[in-house]
C-alpha cells in the first residue's frame, strides 16, 4: 500500500520519517519505508485502506497533536493511477510540473472543469483514473490554484505528488 500524509513538515509541522516509518511498524505493518520528507509511506498491512487511513490518522493525531489527511491506495490501485496519467509528455518532459491528485473520495463530477475554469498561466486540469492530474507549465509555486479551491472542487481532502514521486512509489511497491 501506498499512504501520502497531506501538509507534514510545512509550516511547523514537523512529522521525521524515522518515526513514522516506526510508528506504522507499531501499527502492526511490515516493510515499510519512506520516501523524501513530505509524508510518503510504503508499507504492507492485512486492513483495507480505510481502516489503514483512520489507524495513521489517529496515530499521527495523538503521536503530533495534529490532524494529518491521509489517503491511502493499494498497490494495484497505484499501478492503475500511474497508467491513468493524461499527460505523459509532460511527464517525460518536464516530472515536477505534473501533479498528481488523490482524494479521500473520488472526485465530484466536473472537479477538473471546476478547476481548471480558475487556471491561469496555461494550467491544465484532466480528471482520470479516479483522480485530478494537473499540468503547471510555469510550476505549481507559481499557481493561484488553492489547496481550498482544490478541495471544495474535488469534494474531499486530497494531496497531490509530482510525477517523479508518483514513479519513485510505484517502483518501491515492486
Amino acid at each position: 500500500m501506498v499512504a501520502l500524509l497531506r501538509a507534514v513538515n510545512v509550516g511547523g509541522r514537523k512529522l521525521p520519517m524515522a518515526e513514522l516509518r516506526a510508528l506504522c511498524a507499531e501499527l502492526g505493518w511490515t516493510d515499510v519505508a519512506t520516501y523524501i520528507q513530505s509524508g510518503n509511506v510504503v508499507f504492507a498491512a492485512n486492513a483495507s485502506p480505510q481502516e489503514v487511513e483512520t489507524a495513521l490518522e489517529a496515530a499521527v493525531a495523538k503521536t503530533w497533536g495534529y490532524d494529518a489527511p491521509t489517503v491511502v491506495r493499494t498497490g494495484p490501485q497505484w499501478a492503475a493511477l500511474a497508467a491513468s496519467n493524461p499527460f505523459p509528455d509532460v511527464g517525460e518532459a518536464e516530472p515536477s510540473r505534473l501533479m498528481l491528485l488523490v482524494s479521500k473520495d473520488p472526485p465530484a463530477d466536473g472537479a477538473a472543469e471546476t478547476i481548471e475554469a480558475r487556471a491561469t498561466a496555461g494550467e491544465r486540469v484532466r480528471a482520470s483514473g479516479g483522480a485530478l492530474w494537473f499540468h503547471y507549465p510555469h510550476g505549481a509555486g507559481t499557481s493561484k490554484l488553492t489547496p481550498s479551491l482544490i478541495d471544495r472542487a474535488v469534494g474531499s481532502p486530497g494531496t497531490a505528488r509530482n510525477w517523479r514521486t508518483v514513479q519513485t512509489l510505484l517502483g518501491m511497491l515492486g
